[in-house]
């Protein structure tokens, strides 16, 4: 199940599904307000969806990430074997902080600013956790925000990484670019069989 991220719907992550489907895999779309709602709110509901039609993966593009892990931590039990996060600012987001400092363009960010600032703790759920990070700085991030060493445009690298995590990679795309990139969707799918991505 794919899980978008902030300023986006459902048909932001279509191109990513086909190329997941070329892969072999069936992926379906969740969807949720990401501006005007509390993501506990969307985690609340993805757990209820989970619950309602298990599934063994889940993938989710930056904010989605967070969502995806806070919804884990929240119900363990849930028979999710592996995760995906892409781009995902799982150590807090420079950016984002950046981007809420300065009113009132902070008030894009809406109810999901907490969770984009601090992001998550370490992780210890029973889940799997892979992060693909890009490295083509093309995107707002820095008028926000001092993104040191190499960054996506919007998520510096060494944001995503979070103690727990099974396995980590960075590519050649930037933040938006991660959803669009049949290399990303390669290793997103060999992560979802193996619990590594290739090398």
């Amino acid at each position: 199940m794919l899980v978008h991220g902030i300023w986006n719907a459902r048909a932001w992550l279509a191109p990513f599904a086909l190329r997941l489907r070329r892969e072999g895999l069936a992926p379906e779309t969740f969807g949720y307000d990401s501006v005007w709602r509390d993501p506990g709110t969307a985690g609340d509901r993805l757990i209820a969806r989970l619950r309602q039609r298990p599934v063994a993966a889940l993938v989710g593009h930056s904010l989605g990430g967070l969502v995806v892990l806070e919804a884990l931590r929240r119900a363990p039990d849930l028979p999710v074997q592996r995760v995906v996060c892409l781009g995902s600012p799982l150590r807090g987001s420079a950016a984002a902080a950046g981007l809420a400092a300065r009113p009132p363009l902070g008030l894009a960010l809406g109810r999901s600013r907490a969770l984009l600032e601090r992001g998550c703790p370490p992780w210890t759920g029973r889940a799997q956790v892979g992060v693909i990070a890009g490295d083509r700085a093309k995107g707002l991030g820095g008028l926000f925000a001092r993104l040191d060493g190499a960054s996506d445009g919007t998520v510096a690298v060494a944001e995503t990484r979070l103690d727990g995590l099974a396995d980590h990679c960075v590519l050649p795309a930037s933040h938006s670019g991660l959803v669009l990139s049949a290399e990303v969707a390669a290793q997103t799918a060999h992560f979802l069989r193996h619990g590594r991505f290739a090398r």
